[in-house]
């Protein structure tokens, strides 16, 4: 396998985005100590945001902005959808410590897409569910630098195309990286709304399925 075209990146960043009332603030915040990680050409990150930090080297900064189609698109108000509580039974009983407002919910379709929807709100028969990103309608501005970037190793592609094809579980692939870094390739860092969603904000199999 051609690993020239595959290169191993972590930044650390703080996200910014505007509010509702118009006000910048503070989204989602990588830092050093747990950096975002990625592979690039295996579309673990935004194809924006990859295409401004690819071909930068260790230490160097970055600060830009991704206009809302660069980012996570318009938000859709046909994206809230309805689901049978039923979907959330264990056991024959509703799932009421993990479905609740305000919860997000990693899941998977039945072609196996990995994806997240918060928890509107939970009626008698019903769960709505949203499934815009949670950055969907915003433009995002990062402002960080490189903490690695290296080409990726053969078990580091191999990693992370498993997790991809849903044979791993989390954001990333792992394996050793050399760096004294960390285990995992993706998404490992604290979200202001205590949220993942910022690069992708995958999660393991939450065993609903729903046509996304």
């Amino acid at each position: 396998m051609d690993t020239k075209q595959h290169r191993y990146i972590t930044v650390a960043y703080t996200l910014y985005a505007d509010n509702e009332a118009g006000i910048h603030e503070q989204l989602e915040e990588a830092p050093a100590a747990h950096p975002f990680q990625f592979i690039t050409h295996l579309g673990m990150a935004l194809d924006s945001f990859e295409e401004r930090v690819r071909d930068l080297n260790e230490g160097d900064t970055f600060d830009f902005t991704l206009t809302v189609d660069e980012g996570y698109g318009p938000y859709e108000e046909e994206r809230v959808i309805e689901v049978p509580k039923t979907a959330f039974h264990i056991n024959g009983r509703f799932d009421k410590d993990t479905v609740y407002p305000g919860a997000v919910l990693p899941l998977v379709n039945e072609e196996g897409y990995r994806f997240d929807g918060l928890v509107l709100e939970v009626k008698d028969e019903v769960v709505v569910i949203d499934l815009n990103s949670l950055y969907a309608g915003k433009a995002l501005h990062y402002k960080g630098h490189v903490v690695t970037a290296r080409p990726a190793t053969d078990a580091e592609i191999q990693g992370a195309i498993n997790m991809l094809s849903g044979e791993g579980c989390g954001c990333g692939c792992e394996g050793d990286h050399g760096d004294g870094g960390h285990d995992h390739c993706g998404c490992d860092h604290d979200h202001e709304d205590g949220h993942h969603g910022g690069c992708g904000g995958c999660g393991c199999d939450h065993g609903h399925h729903h046509q996304h």
